[in-house]
């Protein structure tokens, strides 16, 4: 009987295994040839393993407490694939979880259920893409990441294409090889999933069939960009060396630079957009220079606007337990700042954070609310804020928690914000989570006037927050699919 029923199991997985190739396969397909990205709760299904995307769907079973099993989402998709849907972005879990509720009591079929369900989507003529073309300016830590996810993403290259990259220092062969193995490898994330190839004769990189033109300048209103087929370009620049209108003014004096986007907090009168939460208060029409805020502001500011918005938040503290970055001293040496002179793989560094005025800018409301600061920490990647908040209203751990879970699974912040009861959960384990803030319900506290409220939220400093910043590129460069969350 033991014999048997091992039989069976290693059957089952097999036959799992083949669905899930078959999933796979139409995955691609819709990718580069529609324009259509599946996902699973937000988890990527393009080119994942069978073993991955097997593994998404046990997490999404623990999400949603249903038998979401890899049959029914390959169901699904194999409809998607016959239906005439616009560019756009579809989370098979959710359509899976809507389909489980439903198809016993009302008996519909798959083809039917999901042909109701994505009318929004489907007319290929509802939305026409225009590819933008994108500029980075600098190329650290922020900017290397965000190339990749930018190459990761380019699909059938109708949304964003990164054709030039910008480098302040002298361009030479061995600037170029160095740019390049830093692109090829990681010691974070690990090796970049695709080729990298110097073109020296022209100063470019070949990443994955896309010429990307490398351009040395100190000066960014001198370059001309149209030289090199850019034209409208937005360009994101990452090295924070301008964070004002008129040093960042500068970029749009250059030939073929149409808007500019800072990876770090603007100043003056600069939108600083949190992605999901403020970006529609500012008009793309209007505007040329926006700001995606900071990587604390971008995890902090969702679960603070659903706190707010249920029971109210009366005052607070900010806490961010932070990685440490390259503006820290890798061995004692003198540093403007105070504390980051000191080795910063040996130490906590207590620090100054300016993500909670930052959150003002996102949640007028919250405006002299919140005091913060920093403690920067021995781990190069992965952070945690503690969000220490008294409220208005009463309220328990089970209600925080469940009105967090829901807002991580439905509404306009499901890209923002993660959610999970994983006792076991340890920063490393979010690395390369694509969400800006990942909330650790286990940890939750409620005081017992129900009115003090400690919530510890996790982000990926780095990837979380380069993922938005592409979010908001293509909602600055209007090339925003469809979405079915």
């Amino acid at each position: 009987m033991k014999e048997l029923n091992n039989n069976y199991l290693l059957e089952n997985w097999i036959e799992k295994e083949k669905a899930a190739s078959k999933l796979s396969r139409i995955v691609v397909d819709l990718w580069y040839n529609k324009s259509i990205e599946l996902v699973l709760f937000r988890k990527k299904l393009f080119d994942k393993g069978i073993e991955l995307i097997l593994q998404h769907h046990s997490l999404a079973r623990k999400i949603i407490q249903k038998d979401l099993t890899i049959h029914d989402t390959l169901r699904l998709a194999e409809c998607i694939s016959k239906l005439d849907i616009a560019p756009s972005k579809i989370d098979l879990g959710r359509l899976g979880s809507e389909y489980l509720d439903i198809k016993n009591d009302k008996n519909i079929s798959c083809k039917d259920f999901t042909k109701e369900r994505l009318d929004d989507l489907i007319g290929s003529s509802r939305l026409k893409l225009a590819s933008k073309d994108i500029v980075l300016f600098g190329f650290g830590r922020i900017g290397r990441i965000v190339a990749r996810l930018l190459i990761d993403k380019t699909g059938k290259g109708d949304q964003l294409r990164l054709k030039a990259i910008v480098i302040r220092g002298q361009l030479d062969e061995k600037q170029i090889t160095k740019r390049a193995e830093l692109l090829r490898t990681d010691s974070i994330f690990g090796p970049f999933r695709g080729n990298v190839t110097e073109d020296f004769e022209n100063n470019r990189l070949i990443i994955n069939g896309q010429a990307v033109q490398l351009i040395s300048s100190k000066d960014p209103a001198t370059i001309d960009y149209t030289k090199y087929g850019i034209n409208n370009a937005l360009l994101i620049d990452n090295t924070g060396a301008w964070r004002d209108r008129k040093g960042l003014g500068q970029h749009l004096k250059a030939k073929g630079i149409e808007k500019v986007l800072l990876t770090a907090p603007g100043k003056d009168d600069i939108p600083n957009v949190v992605y999901g939460v403020n970006h529609e208060e500012f008009s793309i029409k209007d505007e040329n220079i926006f700001s995606a805020a900071s990587c604390t502001t971008n995890a902090i500011v969702p679960p603070l606007k659903i706190i707010d918005d249920f029971f109210g938040i009366d005052y607070g503290h900010i806490e961010s337990i932070h990685s440490y970055t390259n503006d820290q001293n890798l061995l004692d040496n003198y540093h403007d700042k105070s504390r980051r002179g000191r080795a910063a793989a040996l130490n906590l560094v207590i620090t100054e954070t300016g993500a909670g005025k930052a959150v003002s800018k996102a949640l007028p409301p919250l405006k002299g609310k919140l005091t913060g600061n920093a403690v920067r920490i021995p781990t190069p990647n992965g952070s945690l804020a503690i969000l220490n908040l008294i409220l208005f209203q009463r309220t328990s751990k089970k209600d925080v928690n469940e009105i967090l879970k829901q807002h991580s699974l439905n509404g306009r912040m499901i890209e923002q914000l993660g959610f999970s009861e994983n006792q076991e959960l340890v920063s490393s384990d979010i690395i390369r989570d694509n969400h800006t803030c990942i909330i650790d319900g286990a940890s939750t506290i409620v005081s017992k006037n129900k009115k003090n409220l400690v919530l510890y939220v996790w982000y990926d400093n780095e990837w979380g927050y380069s993922e938005q910043v592409i979010r908001y590129a293509k909602h600055i460069a209007g090339v925003e699919r469809l979405t079915y969350y």
